[in-house]
């Protein structure tokens, strides 16, 4: 059987990353649209025997059309496009599903790369990808992301925001999340946070991972108040706010697990309580 002629819209990172990934698993590249300085270059660098054309006639060429545009624009940008019902209308994004692609002639498709794109070739071996899509569009997909070498997940309609959540709670807000503790850190005289950092972080992602929050260590999982205690003291003015949230929610977690004694949870969280309405921990 033929594979499927790969046209995209938007040259940004994911779209490159994905259609140059298609294209090394032998997938025909027949068009690409891009607009901007970045976007014109990265297509060059990645598609270099690839025309760039204007949306419209990438579509026309094209039997699955990527759209690898911002959310915002993805319905606007879908409807504006001369879709067939012969062809497959794909976006990238992870919060979206398929109402975002409603009333378009092609069969319709989300499918979320959950992955961080540099604008370079990048291998998506063992990505699990999350697709939402009609039955008839199921075989196609999934021949796609196996091409890649990836897997792939099927997630309902109505449950994308939360996966999507899910998603944004622990990757872009563990960089937030860390990006403050270097900060910590660096306050408190280590010259290089990342790498003291670095040995701790990996364990415990990696434990996580594997044994979620059983992998927890530290002052909570001991039920030592006096050194939480301590922390919010140093921690004013600082990042005592999302400490405490985070602390909290730790001690949530591991009340209802049994992990740990009503009595310690109540006094650590007296503690928490004092220091997010703003009265120093005694």
């Amino acid at each position: 059987m033929d594979m499927e002629r790969i046209g995209i819209i938007g040259s940004g990172r994911a779209g490159g990353a994905l259609g140059a990934a298609l294209a090394s698993a032998g997938y025909p590249v027949t068009g690409v649209s891009a607009s901007s300085r970045a976007s014109l270059e990265r297509a060059a660098r990645l598609f270099p025997h690839v025309p760039v054309l204007a949306p419209a006639e990438v579509t026309s060429r094209a039997d699955v059309v990527l759209l690898a545009v911002p959310d915002d624009a993805i319905a606007q940008v879908a409807a504006g496009l001369p879709f067939t019902e012969d062809q497959y209308a794909v976006h990238l994004s992870g919060a979206h599903g398929l109402s975002v692609l409603q009333g378009i002639a092609a069969t319709p498709v989300a499918l979320h790369p959950p992955m961080t794109f540099t604008g370079e070739p990048t291998s998506l071996q063992d990505v699990v990808f999350t697709a939402t899509a009609p039955d008839r569009a199921r075989a196609m997909v999934e021949r796609l992301v196996k091409d890649l070498g990836a897997e792939v997940q099927w997630i309902a309609e109505e449950q994308r925001a939360l996966y999507h959540a899910g998603l944004v709670h622990g990757a872009n807000h563990l960089t937030t999340l860390l990006a403050q503790a270097l900060d910590v850190l660096r306050e408190a005289g280590v010259a290089d946070p990342a790498a003291t950092l670095r040995p701790l972080l990996t364990a415990t992602l990696d434990n996580t991972l594997r044994s979620g929050h059983d992998a927890l260590t530290g002052p909570i999982a001991r039920g030592d108040v006096d050194t939480v205690k301590a922390h919010l003291a140093v921690l004013r003015g600082r990042t005592a706010s999302t400490y405490a949230e985070l602390a909290r929610a730790t001690v949530e977690r591991r009340l209802e697990a049994g992990r740990l004694d009503p009595d310690t949870a109540a006094r650590i969280n007296e503690v928490l309580e004092r220091d997010l309405t703003g009265e120093a921990p005694r």
